[in-house]
């Protein structure tokens, strides 16, 4: 009798065990491609005597579509793409002079399937800082390194102004100590902008061939904890020459803390060193010898980074 009641349980056990192995039968709604795609834009400033903008290079877009979830933006001018649920966007183009872009539109459904749909935009853009042009390359190409050995060469600040003080226009939050990263290859890189014929170009160089990666971005790459890695065949590849063009930088942070107004734009992705998925770095200041730029988190926006450079690369003592 003894045996048959442990039998018993032995066969209990191994139903509760059987049912909690099997796994869930989940099954995908049905997966319908957005249709109706369509895509129009409004060129700010556009009027009978400029009808290709007022040289600010805003446009205005519009997307709309029948069965889709949200929307992704390929300006193609190099530019990150960007997601936007709304359909609603708006995009600079800061290549100056007359240019016409393909922009594509995607719209994802159900399941990630997606329709896109591409039209052709002609802007006229003429911002200019020909001071800036010169600080940065020194009429011909210039390189420029981290400030290494200065308080707050990297910095953290919040991107919103309902912190206290203004401090939406400074690292608030964190200032790295001289020589910090020491550990990490960030010290090694050089940063050489060179002009020709009035173009302005940009390169990365670094000797170990790594990038140092933010943390939140380390996370999301499968890459472990913020520091240096190989950079080549990654979203973060250092490799080539990038094109550079001035914007007029937007942010409140500008206007409250008294930055130049010009933002640095590379193309293809390009970055100073330090990724945290953007390529757009508003100048707070740029004289012969000092650089010091803003940039703002892609993947978490609430986060303002705040990098110094100097032409002449410290020696750590």
């Amino acid at each position: 009798m003894k045996k048959s009641k442990y039998i018993l349980v032995t066969l209990i056990g191994l139903l509760f065990l059987v049912n909690a192995c099997q796994k869930e039968d989940y099954k995908l709604g049905e997966l319908i491609a957005p249709t109706n795609v369509d895509l129009t834009f409004q060129i700010v400033g556009a009027d009978a005597e400029h009808p290709d903008g007022d040289g600010s290079g805003v446009v205005n877009f519009t997307a709309t579509a029948d069965n889709e979830i949200t929307y992704t933006f390929d300006f193609g001018d190099g530019k990150d793409k960007q997601i936007e649920a709304s359909g609603v966007t708006s995009h600079q183009f800061s290549i100056n002079g007359l240019f016409t872009y393909n922009v594509t539109v995607s719209a994802v459904g159900t399941g990630g399937i997606s329709s896109t749909k591409t039209i052709q935009v002609q802007v006229f853009s003429s911002f200019a800082d020909d001071e800036a042009k010169q600080f940065l390359t020194g009429g011909s190409t210039k390189s420029w390194y981290w400030a290494a050995d200065q308080p707050g060469h990297l910095g953290l600040g919040p991107n919103d102004q309902v912190y206290e003080n203004g401090s939406h226009t400074y690292s608030a939050w964190y200032a790295a100590a001289p020589w910090e990263k020491t550990a990490t290859s960030l010290y090694e890189c050089e940063f050489k902008f060179s002009v020709e014929s009035g173009s302005l170009t940009f390169e990365q160089l670094n000797p170990t061939g790594e990038a140092f990666v933010q943390g939140n971005y380390a996370s999301e790459f499968g890459l472990g904890a913020e520091g240096s890695y190989p950079s080549t065949g990654t979203a973060f590849d250092i490799a080539g020459v990038k094109n550079v063009s001035f914007s007029p930088s937007a942010s409140i942070a500008t206007i409250d803390g008294g930055y130049r107004g010009t933002t640095i734009n590379f193309s293809n992705g390009g970055f100073m060193g330090f990724y945290a998925g953007s390529s757009d770095y508003e100048i707070i200041e740029v004289t012969e010898n000092i650089l010091k730029v803003r940039v703002v988190q892609v993947n978490t926006p609430l986060f303002a980074w705040y990098h110094t450079f100097t032409n002449v690369k410290p020696e750590q003592k």
